[in-house]
């Protein structure tokens, strides 16, 4: 199994430092050689610098592969952003070698160079491809069949299709499986494969705009009664926990690696649900 070096991003670290540290103890109880990735920036977000300077945008997004080269690690994703972000620069840098001289020029100013050799994952991908359900159901100590879970995918996770080849983004089933190997149930919804509300600067831009796109979101969640929301992006995360109590709405959400962390059973004070506006009581 290749070694992998967590790119914490910049929401995970700053607003739920639990989603960190419960993805490294379940990455540790599978069995994985995982370590944080030294150095790096803002991945950097899509939804911002692509929008305003693509060149700025890809350069960035290289100084964290080349970080990734240097350390010989795969760059493992907790956020959709993240991965979709880097994800893309890769692969631009892969396939346009002007692009990836231009880069290059640039990351020589700080004495970098990226050899487009970087792999970029994300931490349910990994999860699924990598390790294994069986191998994460021989881990489950504690089955989570009271929780009917509301599994949200996020846009970036994925799309684009023909770049991340993970699942069909309309019909997908990767997180559905990954929570249900728990003991969960995952509780079909309408629009299941709607935004939260967040992505692109929605939320930053027109927050009336991101709030109306969680409330039918959650109009949604609650009509089939679901107890948790589930997600694998922390922004999405921010939106639906933040955001929810903007609405007045009171589903608890966990990250996938905090869910794991109970069935696991591993530390519940690693889970860092303090930092939750809304409160998990499991």
């Amino acid at each position: 199994m290749a070694k992998v070096g967590l790119f914490l991003g910049c929401i995970t670290p700053l607003r739920y430092p639990g989603i960190e540290s419960s993805t490294i103890d379940v990455l540790e109880a599978l069995g994985v050689e995982a370590k944080i990735l030294q150095g790096t920036s803002c991945c950097p977000a899509p939804g911002v610098f692509r929008s305003f300077d693509q060149e700025v945008w890809r350069a960035l997004g290289a100084r964290n592969l080349a970080l990734a080269e240097e350390q010989g690690v795969e760059i493992l994703n907790i956020c959709n952003g993240c991965f979709g972000s880097l994800s893309e620069s890769s692969h631009q840098l892969r396939e346009d070698p002007k692009k990836l001289e231009k880069v290059n020029n640039i990351l020589s100013q700080i004495g970098k160079k990226y050899n487009g050799t970087a792999k970029v994952r994300h931490f349910a991908e990994f999860l699924y491809r990598d390790v294994g359900l069986e191998n994460i159901a021989k881990r489950v100590k504690n089955k989570q069949d009271h929780l009917k879970v509301a599994v949200h995918y996020g846009c970036h996770f994925l799309k684009p299709r023909m770049l991340k080849e993970i699942d069909d983004p309309e019909r997908p089933k990767i997180l559905d499986e990954l929570v249900e190997v728990t003991g969960a149930k995952s509780i079909p919804y309408k629009d299941k494969q709607m935004c939260c509300g967040a992505g692109g600067g929605v939320r930053a831009r027109t927050k009336d705009v991101a709030q109306k796109m969680t409330i039918q979101k959650m109009e949604n969640i609650n009509e089939v009664g679901a107890n948790v929301i589930v997600d694998v992006c922390p922004f999405c995360h921010l939106q639906f926990d933040q955001g929810q109590e903007e609405v007045e709405t009171k589903v608890p959400v966990l990250h996938l690696s905090q869910l794991y962390v109970l069935a696991f059973g591993l530390p519940k004070e690693r889970m860092g649900v303090e930092a939750h506006a809304i409160p998990v009581n499991f």
